[in-house]
């Protein structure tokens, strides 16, 4: 199997291969996003799609001569830590020159008026998401107006996340137009909650296994991605019915009050598992709303 049919068959879409260093790419589930990367060093490469993967894996010409694994593993890292180094203190900077202000890519998910980091450059107006792992800032994630979303070249995404109003019962979503979302109809069934936006539905595994309790409010992907994710966490999850749908498309088709009306039941449920300590993956029960 050569490298591109590797990472074709985990979901890659490499255009132009480029050597030696790690490269972000599309996806076959998010052909306008750059959910994937690669590294190929000639005659041993790793992939790995941020949506399905928790890690890399790795591929390796057989018919090449021995590679000493561990010296390309140690250089590789080492220059993994350098650019997730620099990724951080670029996203600080970005950070010191937001704005709060309306963003139009917010408005097209319901919600207009809300003050948000919003960075100005070369004429392009930016909504800036800060990410980060256990309380120190890992990168952002930038988002244009019309939704295109990437993150800074070598920032540490896998275990990064944005943390809402840390005070009740976690949960653990996709993207922040969900997020966004799930808080409004919390406060409108008036439940103490902490929401965690991953960024990515291999994250969410990552983010709701830090904590014992909670639940998931997973986008359903036509791949299925994220129904599995939600699945393998083994917490009560929300899913909608309809292929494509994330919360936040339910609560613009439907209105807020049939979505937290549709998430109410989960929380509860997840709320007794808390209460009671009883989680086991073969009780996940999902709602589809």
């Amino acid at each position: 199997m050569t490298f591109h049919d590797f990472a074709r068959a985990h979901g890659l879409i490499i255009r132009d291969l480029i050597l030696h260093r790690w490269v972000s790419t599309p996806t076959e589930d998010h052909p306008r996003k750059r959910n994937g990367r690669y590294k190929y060093l000639g005659n041993v490469g790793w992939v790995q799609n941020w949506a399905t993967m928790e890690s890399p894996t790795m591929w390796k010409d057989s018919a090449a001569a021995p590679v000493d694994y561990r010296k390309v593993f140690a250089e590789s890292e080492k220059k993994r830590e350098q650019d997730a180094k620099k990724a951080a203190d670029k996203a600080a900077w970005i950070l010191g020159k937001v704005e709060k202000k309306p963003h139009a890519y917010l408005a097209a998910k319901g919600f207009p008026e809300l003050q948000a980091n919003v960075w100005t450059v070369d004429g392009k107006s930016l909504l800036v998401l800060p990410m980060r792992i256990g309380g120190n800032l890992a990168g952002v994630q930038l988002i244009t107006e019309d939704g295109e979303k990437k993150f800074l070249y070598g920032q540490r995404t896998q275990g990064a996340s944005l943390t809402m109003d840390a005070k009740g019962i976690p949960i653990f979503c996709e993207g922040m137009a969900t997020a966004l979302s799930v808080r409004q109809a919390m406060r409108l069934v008036k439940v103490r909650y902490r929401i965690e936006c991953c960024f990515s539905a291999g994250n969410l595994k990552t983010i709701s296994g830090r904590f014992p309790d909670g639940l998931i409010v997973a986008d359903n992907d036509k791949s299925e991605t994220g129904l599995r994710c939600a699945r393998d966490t083994g917490k009560p999850y929300w899913i909608s019915s309809a292929v494509g749908d994330d919360f936040n498309d339910y609560h613009i088709r439907e209105g807020i009050r049939a979505a937290a009306d549709s998430l109410y039941p989960i929380v509860l449920d997840a709320i007794s598992r808390a209460s009671s300590a009883e989680t086991s993956p073969q009780s996940a029960a999902p709602v589809r709303a």
